[in-house]
């Protein structure tokens, strides 16, 4: 596939079919977003997958309880529409997909890690989107991921920041092909 092609066509995919992703592919998937450049090569990225559609809800049902509790009373209009988003009855914030990979920035005192985390990120979205497959990121699952009590849950050290939880899948679909905006230039 073409570069430009993959960079115009992925889109956020939000309906996934059943069908799981074997682990080799989530395993190229890393390779190539391990292929991100990074500051001084620090290359501070980890992954973690979590799979299980079931697994996936349950990870859902408490990320939305705890990002409830976090708004506040008052809060702006763009929380409300979360809010609303959030109480649907039957939402499923990861879209009912299998597979979960969660982008961690290693402790490794590098200012620039979170910035290298979401060049990774890209590069295995665009990888992804070249194997047929569909991507979502997930940002309502970031803060509930970077709890000390769940990453211990998980197995993933405390010391690791959640910087950018995906899900990954068979598209059921095509995507809807979003309106983009012209760039801004400030200059």
């Amino acid at each position: 596939m073409e570069l430009m092609n993959a960079i115009y066509g992925r889109r956020a995919i939000r309906h996934f079919t059943n069908r799981d992703v074997p682990r080799e592919v989530i395993a190229a998937l890393a390779e190539a977003a391990a292929q991100a450049p990074s500051a001084m090569n620090s290359q501070s990225w980890a992954f973690a997958v979590f799979k299980g559609r079931e697994r996936l809800q349950d990870f859902s049902e408490r990320a939305k309880l705890y990002f409830q509790e976090s708004f506040s009373p008052g809060s702006a209009d763009p929380d409300v529409r979360m809010r609303e988003i959030l109480t649907k009855p039957g939402y499923n914030i990861f879209h009912d997909a299998t597979t979960l990979v969660v982008v961690y920035a290693k402790p490794n005192h590098d200012r620039f890690a979170v910035g290298a985390c979401y060049l990774a990120a890209q590069n295995l979205m665009l990888s992804a989107f070249d194997m047929g497959l569909g991507t979502c990121p997930i940002g309502f699952a970031q803060p509930w991921l970077d709890l000390d009590e769940i990453k211990a849950e998980l197995g993933i050290p405390v010391q690791y920041t959640a910087v950018f939880p995906l899900v990954v899948g068979y598209p059921e679909g095509p995507a809807e092909d979003p309106h983009r905006h012209r760039p801004e230039f400030l200059n």
